[in-house]
């Protein structure tokens, strides 16, 4: 099981006893540009710290499960990523599976800044990646709650 969590204008605190509510041990930071204007607790150094000193682990795999490619060619017609191309891709498999083989030894939670599970590439690319290989996905909310799972079938 993998749950997946949106730091959107959250306090560290709030997130962090989000993540302690439910149990969870590594945070695998999925933002492909890990920073925020917005919410610096939430840049890359600072979330890194902030999150060892309360007693989680840490991992940045945006640069494979980000969900803003670099690479042009991971981009559809009007410059918006095509999540088939890029979970299509060497480098993002490689990354899901080694996120699979963490979610089987720990809890883990996959993080981004989108607060909306079903508006990011959360549940678009990792999330349907990841069912697709028998894994149970659950997406928290900013109040703790879990969210609704998505309709089965849908064109997300």
């Amino acid at each position: 099981m993998v749950y997946t969590l949106g730091h959107s204008s959250l306090s560290f605190e709030a997130f962090a006893a989000i993540l302690r509510q439910h149990g969870i041990a590594l945070v695998v930071d999925v933002r492909s540009e890990p920073y925020s204007r917005y919410a610096p607790q939430f840049n890359k150094a600072e979330l890194e710290q902030a999150l060892v000193a309360a007693g989680f682990a840490y991992r940045y795999a945006g640069a494979a499960l980000g969900g803003k490619p670099r690479d042009e060619s991971l981009l559809g017609p009007r410059g918006v990523p095509d999540y088939g191309r890029i979970a299509a891709t060497p480098a993002f498999q490689r990354a899901l599976e080694h996120l699979c083989r963490l979610a089987e030894e720990q809890v883990v939670a996959v993080v981004c800044s989108e607060g909306d599970p079903m508006a990011c590439h959360r549940e678009k690319l990792i999330a349907r990646e990841l069912r697709a290989r028998g894994v149970e996905v659950r997406h928290l909310l900013g109040d703790g709650s879990l969210a609704a799972p998505p309709a089965q079938g849908s064109l997300l």
